[in-house]
């Protein structure tokens, strides 16, 4: 296949996946299109729950392996929505539909990326995978699957970035903190409010700086986002509950901003997961400085993906716009994917990782 069939199949598959609706953990009938796609070309289709995934012929175990991977899954469409959402319609140069920018654009240009650099020789072997569930970073998504392949040593994960490349990526850990203080009746003056002693650990979390800054994602950030005590309005509350939101930046692991926070700030705090760490690929690394010199933009990314699940090198790229993604009326330009297969093939053709 040249470029235009592989766009036009693209576009193709892209609106088959529109209209296919695939909310995160519901995601059986796209990942059936996916798989009964990648069969109807002749190569073999391996699953997981909805994850599906395929290694390129000719696997050679001394050769570097590189994953391509992206996500069929959505999140639920908004109230805002003046079209219907699991309809795709090509219109003025874009087309519209649920998932189209967040990531089906990335899913369809990788998988035809995938088809063209099997045809040739490389000095790597190629594994294409569409995972499921990482909108919600479920564990029936990307990391159930990772166990099943071959040893990874790079990833190009399809996300909207307008084809520049994010080199860091923010970690996620959300906190769940106790105060306690002691219960009494709210007409005498009598217990230990709870309420009153948080506000000041409220505080210390707004305030605290980590001493680690990075140039590429700038500081951890933490945001005290839910907050719940009292049983009744006349009864001293004993307990003050709060959910922190923390955006580890690349030069700390999950694990090493709960110790700094727990040495720090004198309250009960219980992580929900250390899973969902920061990630970052050096610039030295051949895939970046082909990115630069095909003028691609590095830049460091706020938002999660599954590369946050990935114990290897990573980067997160693909045609599309952020800023689009869980809006209404998203839309991807037709255009965009024929840049994204191009650029996609332009980096990673005869490309030397190790």
């Amino acid at each position: 296949m040249n470029t235009d069939e592989l766009y036009y199949s693209a576009i193709d598959l892209l609106k088959t996946l529109i209209e296919t609706p695939s909310l995160s953990r519901e995601e059986n009938e796209a990942a059936n299109k996916v798989e009964n796609f990648i069969i109807e070309k002749g190569l073999h289709a391996n699953r997981k729950n909805n994850n599906i995934w395929c290694i390129a012929p000719g696997y050679d175990i001394h050769k570097p392996t590189i994953l391509l991977n992206s996500h069929i899954d959505t999140v639920k469409p908004v109230s805002a929505w003046k079209r219907n959402p699991f309809s795709a319609v090509e219109e003025n140069g874009r087309i519209y539909g649920l998932g189209s920018n967040d990531a089906g654009a990335s899913l369809v240009s990788l998988l035809h990326v995938f088809l063209y650099l099997s045809k040739k020789e490389q000095p790597y072997n190629l594994i294409f995978l569409a995972s499921s569930e990482e909108e919600i970073s479920g564990k029936n998504g990307i990391e159930s699957v990772l166990t099943e392949l071959p040893p990874i040593h790079f990833a190009v994960v399809g996300e909207p970035t307008q084809m520049n490349p994010a080199i860091a990526e923010k970690g996620l850990m959300v906190l769940d903190c106790s105060v306690y203080g002691k219960s009494g009746h709210a007409a005498r003056n009598e217990g230990d409010n709870a309420i009153y002693k948080s506000l000041k650990i409220i505080e210390k979390f707004r305030d605290f700086k980590f001493p680690k800054n990075s140039d590429i994602l700038g500081p951890v950030k933490l945001s005290v986002t839910m907050i719940q005590s009292g049983t009744q309005h006349n009864v001293i509350p004993d307990r003050c509950n709060f959910v922190v939101d923390v955006r580890t930046n690349e030069l700390y692991s999950n694990q090493d901003a709960l110790t700094i926070l727990k040495e720090n700030i004198p309250c009960e705090i219980v992580p929900r997961s250390l899973r969902l760490n920061s990630s970052r690929i050096g610039k030295e690394h051949p895939f970046i400085l082909r990115a630069e010199i095909l003028g691609l933009i590095p830049f460091g990314s706020p938002t999660l993906s599954d590369q946050a699940l990935m114990p290897f090198t990573s980067v997160k790229i693909g045609p599309g716009d952020s800023s689009r993604s869980h809006t209404a009326d998203e839309y991807i330009e037709t255009n965009e994917i024929r840049e994204g297969i191009e650029l996609y093939i332009k980096l990673l053709d005869n490309l030397n990782i190790i």
